[in-house]
C-alpha cells in the first residue's frame, strides 16, 4: 500500500513564562515579539515589540519550508536574531535550529514527519453505531 509523508513544522519557544509549542499553518507569515499583536508572542522586556518575522514559503515540488528574518518590515530588531550560535539577519530554518531573542529568551524549530496510508481504512460493525 502506497504511504506518503506529511512534515508537520513546530515552533517551540521558551521564555519568562515557560515552554510552549506552535504547530506553524501553511502560506501564512507570523510576526513574533512582545507586542500584544504579534501572532507568536514572546514574553520578556529584552526583545523588541517586533523582534522577527517567520514566513512560509513553498518549494515548486510542492513542500513548505521557513524563513525567519529579524525585525519587521525591513526595520531590525534591538538584539537581532542568533541562530544556531551565529548572528544572522535571515535564515531558512532546518530542524532543530536555534534562535535566540535575547536573554532566556529562545526557540527551536522542529519538522516533525508523519508516514500516512492512504489506503488505511476503519471498518465499522452495524452493532457500533449508536442511534439516538
Amino acid at each position: 500500500m502506497p504511504k506518503k509523508l506529511r512534515l508537520t513544522h513546530v515552533l517551540i519557544i521558551e521564555d519568562d513564562t515557560g515552554r510552549r509549542e506552535y504547530p506553524l499553518k501553511e502560506a501564512i507569515t507570523y510576526a513574533i515579539g512582545r507586542d500584544p499583536d504579534c501572532d507568536l508572542r514572546l514574553f520578556s522586556k529584552f526583545v523588541s515589540r517586533r523582534h522577527a518575522t517567520l514566513k512560509s514559503h513553498q518549494r515548486e515540488e510542492g513542500t513548505r519550508y521557513y524563513e525567519i528574518i529579524d525585525g519587521d518590515n525591513g526595520r531590525p530588531s534591538a538584539n537581532g536574531l542568533i541562530i544556531n550560535g551565529q548572528k544572522l539577519k535571515n535564515k531558512v530554518l532546518e530542524d532543530e535550529d536555534e534562535i535566540v531573542f535575547g536573554p532566556n529568551v529562545s526557540a527551536v524549530y522542529r519538522q516533525i514527519a508523519e508516514q500516512i496510508d492512504e489506503f488505511d481504512i476503519t471498518l465499522i460493525s452495524p452493532g457500533m453505531i449508536i442511534d439516538d
